[in-house]
């Protein structure tokens, strides 16, 4: 046999190989939905379950596109000296390409550094809220009952508690969001003998929050505790593991642009010193060092 003949055979078969490879990989079932048991949702949720529930909501939403996070936590890092109107303003000239739920979180850039910076949780996170909603925001309540009952979780001029089968932790003051600062292993705990209950959670670092975030879903987002619903933008998020790569929330004034390329950068970057990410991430009033 001539060398051009074993050429061509040697082709037709990696070409043969490369055609069954696609369709067994066509073929293949999708991934099965996880399953945590109760005491691993309890560990996923633990670091944000004392979170105010407009907040909450969000964190959830979010951490179902892990794979845009950390480049949108890049981008609230470098413009978070723009709050408020001109924030919303920067989002929109922007293009920024992540679903709306992303955007939702970048007045917070200290919380999508916290999800950025394990990205194996928030994965985690992200799937069991996908796959097991209901059972995700029952663990959200095991634990603050447990922080209820052991006397941390009260109503202060941050927060309002609202407590019953139920508990809800909403802002006092709904332009403003708190982002508390505890160790869950404090918290959710019986505190130790002359341990002070009411410096165990922190709630001096907070980012203000516009009207001009309304169409991110700000204002309008809650949890219907007893029904297992959660509702973003005035609607019923029902993004599950089942349709997570087709469905789309309705965020009507947001619009979108995936895939899309930037719009050039309109804006001075100017990305966080250390000095001011660490104040956030103990929980200390917001520091500015941009001006």
């Amino acid at each position: 046999m001539g060398l051009q003949a074993k050429t061509c055979q040697r082709l037709a078969a990696l070409l043969l190989t490369a055609t069954f490879a696609t369709v067994a990989h066509a073929q293949a079932p999708p991934a099965p939905p996880p399953s945590y048991p109760p005491q691993e949702l309890d560990r996923l949720v633990q670091r944000i379950a004392l979170y105010p529930d407009p907040l909450l909501t969000q964190v959830f939403a979010a951490a179902t596109f892990p794979d845009q996070i950390p480049d949108a936590a890049q981008w609230a890092d470098q413009h978070h000296y723009l709050t408020g109107d001109a924030l919303a303003a920067a989002i929109a000239d922007d293009h920024l390409p992540w679903d709306p739920s992303v955007q939702a979180l970048l007045p917070c850039p200290s919380v999508l550094d916290m999800l950025a910076s394990d990205m194996g949780w928030t994965q985690e996170l992200g799937n069991a809220f996908l796959a097991q909603q209901p059972d995700v925001m029952d663990a959200v309540q095991r634990l603050r009952h447990q922080a209820w009952e052991y006397g941390y979780l009260r109503t202060n001029p941050q927060i309002i508690v609202n407590n019953g089968p139920y508990i809800e932790i909403l802002p006092a003051n709904p332009a403003f969001i708190v982002l508390p600062f505890y160790d869950p292993l404090i918290v959710f705990a019986p505190p130790r003998p002359g341990f002070f209950i009411g410096g165990a959670i922190g709630f001096r670092f907070g980012v203000t929050i516009t009207a001009a975030f309304r169409p991110w879903g700000w204002g309008v987002n809650r949890f219907a505790w007893n029904t297992h619903a959660v509702f973003i933008n005035n609607a019923r998020w029902d993004r599950t593991w089942a349709n997570r790569r087709t469905y789309v929330h309705p965020y009507a004034d947001v619009r979108r642009y995936p895939g899309a390329t930037r719009a050039p950068e309109h804006h001075e970057l100017h990305a966080r010193t250390e000095h001011e990410r660490q104040a956030a991430r103990s929980g200390h009033e917001r520091v500015e060092e941009h001006r």
